[in-house]
C-alpha cells in the first residue's frame, strides 16, 4: 500500500461527526473528489489546514494543524493535554454548543435508524462540566526509551497512552494528582506489569484498583500503602479477573454515595458500575421519575437496574418496584441497598435480559410502568419478549443513540407504540458520548 501523503491541505468543514470530528469533502478536481474526510480538532464553518492520518475505501481521516477561519463557537481548551489525549474530543467547542451537537446526533439516529420522530423534543439536561468523572480507567505503560512510566487515558491514536500531568474532567482529588500517580507506579519494581488503574469515588472515599500481571513484592506493597495513606486513597489489588479483587489498604472501606432528594444511600464495590457524573445523575433520576409519572398504587418494572440507581428512588413513590439485572453481584448489592434504606416493597432479581425469559416469575406479573437503562447493546431482546399490554408508559434511558433508535423503531413500527418525547443528557461533557432519554406510550 502506498504511503499516505501527509502534505497539509486546505479543508472546509461542513458538519460535525458523531464522534466529534469535523466533516469535510475532497474538492472537485481531486482524485477522490467528494470523498468524506473526518478532521480531528475542526468545527463546522471553519477552514483549516489538515494533515491526513489514515484512509479507507469510503473516507479519509485527518487532523487540523492550523485554523485559517475559526468558528465563533470555538473556545480555548482548558486542558493542556487536549489534542493528544483521547479522553475528550470537544473541549474546543463551547459548552452550550456541545449539547446542541449531541441533540442533532440523537435526532439523526432516530430518523435514520429507527425511522421515527418524537412528538416533542425534551430540553437538554446538563450538570457539572468539569471535575465530574468519578469512575474510569487509566492505562499504564512503561516506556523504556523515555525512561518513565505513563499513566493516563489513551491518545487519539489508541495504540499510545497519553502522558498526563492533570485531568480536568476527573474529580479534582484524583485529576490533579495524575503526575503523582505516575511517579508512584514508576517507583515500583513491578512497573512493567501494571497495565491499568481503575478509579471510583463515593462521597467519602476514592478507591484505586491496580491491575497487576505478576505478584507484587513486599517492597511494592509497602510503597502502595504509603501512597494510599499520604494521599487519602483506598487501594485494591486485582491480580486476575474481577473475583480476584482484594483490599490492600485499608482492610475495610465502605464505598457509597447519597441521593439526597430521596434520602437514599447506595453502597457499591470498586468494580461496580455507577453513573460517572454524580451531579447529572441526580438530575437524570428526577427527570426520569417525572417523565414516568408514577401514581399511588402503581407497580413499576426497572430493567437493567444495577445497584438500584433508579429502582430505589422509584420505591419512594410506587406501591411496588421490581428491579432486574444480569450481574449477580450488583443484584446482591441492590438488595443490601433496599434493606439499608428500609424498602421491603422493592425487590430485585438476577436474569440475563438477552436470553429467554419466559420462565421468569417477574415476567408474568402485571406492571403499570416500565423503566429501561440498558448498556450500549440496547434492550431489543427483552422488548421482544415483554408483555407490553397493560403498560401505560415506558421511559428508556440510553447511553447509545444508535441502539435507542433501533429499539424505538421496533416499539413504534412493530409494537404500535408512540414516541412521545426524547432528549439528550450531558453525562460526559467535552466528549462525544451521547446519553439520552425517551418516553413511549401506547398509540
Amino acid at each position: 500500500m502506498a504511503r499516505i501523503d501527509q502534505t497539509p491541505f486546505q479543508a472546509e468543514i461542513l458538519d460535525l461527526s458523531h464522534d466529534g470530528r469535523g466533516v469535510a469533502r475532497r474538492p472537485a478536481g481531486h482524485v477522490n473528489a467528494g470523498k468524506a474526510v473526518f478532521v480531528a480538532g475542526a468545527l463546522p464553518g471553519e477552514v483549516v489546514m489538515a494533515r491526513q492520518t489514515a484512509r479507507s475505501r469510503h473516507f479519509d481521516e485527518a487532523e487540523a494543524v492550523e485554523v485559517l477561519t475559526a468558528s465563533p463557537e470555538r473556545v480555548v481548551p482548558r486542558c493542556p493535554h487536549f489534542g493528544t489525549c483521547g479522553g475528550c474530543t470537544l473541549q474546543h467547542l463551547a459548552e452550550d454548543r456541545q449539547i446542541v451537537a449531541k441533540a442533532r446526533v440523537l435526532n439523526d439516529n432516530l430518523a435514520r435508524i429507527g425511522h421515527v420522530t418524537p412528538d416533542a423534543v425534551l430540553p437538554p439536561l446538563s450538570g457539572a462540566a468539569w471535575g465530574y468523572r468519578r469512575k474510569g480507567r487509566f492505562s499504564v505503560r512503561r516506556v523504556e526509551k523515555k525512561g518513565k512510566t505513563l499513566v493516563g487515558f489513551r491518545e487519539r491514536d489508541p495504540r499510545f497512552v497519553a502522558e498526563l500531568r492533570e485531568c480536568h474532567t476527573v474529580i479534582p482529588a484524583l485529576g490533579m494528582r495524575v503526575e503523582a500517580l505516575a511517579a508512584l507506579v514508576d517507583s515500583l519494581d513491578a512497573r512493567s506489569d501494571i497495565p491499568q488503574i481503575e478509579f471510583i469515588a463515593g462521597d467519602d472515599s476514592i478507591a484505586l484498583v491496580f491491575r497487576h500481571l505478576q505478584p507484587l513484592g513486599d517492597a511494592d506493597r509497602a510503597r502502595l500503602v504509603a501512597f494510599a495513606q499520604e494521599q487519602g486513597f483506598a487501594v485494591f489489588l486485582q491480580p486476575g479477573g474481577p473475583d480476584s479483587l482484594q483490599p490492600l489498604w485499608p482492610e475495610d472501606v465502605a464505598l457509597s454515595f447519597r441521593l439526597a432528594p430521596w434520602d437514599i444511600e447506595l453502597g457499591f464495590r470498586p468494580l461496580d458500575f455507577i453513573q460517572v457524573n454524580a451531579d447529572l445523575n441526580e438530575k437524570m433520576i428526577a427527570h426520569a421519575l417525572a417523565l414516568l409519572d408514577v401514581q399511588p398504587g402503581e407497580r413499576v418494572l426497572d430493567l437493567f437496574c444495577g445497584l438500584g440507581n433508579f429502582t430505589l428512588p422509584l420505591g419512594r413513590v410506587a406501591a411496588e418496584v421490581v428491579g432486574v439485572e444480569g450481574d449477580a453481584g450488583l443484584v446482591a448489592r441492590a438488595r443490601e441497598n433496599a434493606e439499608r434504606n428500609g424498602m421491603p416493597h422493592v425487590s430485585f432479581h438476577v436474569a440475563d435480559l438477552s436470553t429467554d425469559l419466559s420462565r421468569e416469575p417477574w415476567m408474568r406479573a402485571g406492571f403499570d410502568k416500565l423503566l429501561l437503562d440498558p448498556a450500549r447493546a440496547g434492550a431489543l431482546d427483552v422488548l421482544k419478549q415483554l408483555p407490553l399490554k397493560g403498560l401505560k408508559r415506558i421511559v428508556y434511558v440510553s447511553c447509545h443513540p444508535g441502539s435507542l433508535a433501533r429499539d424505538a423503531g421496533y416499539l413504534v413500527n412493530e409494537r404500535g407504540w408512540r414516541l412521545r418525547s426524547a432528549g439528550v443528557m450531558d453525562m460526559f461533557p467535552h466528549t462525544a458520548h451521547v446519553e439520552s432519554i425517551a418516553v413511549f406510550e401506547p398509540a
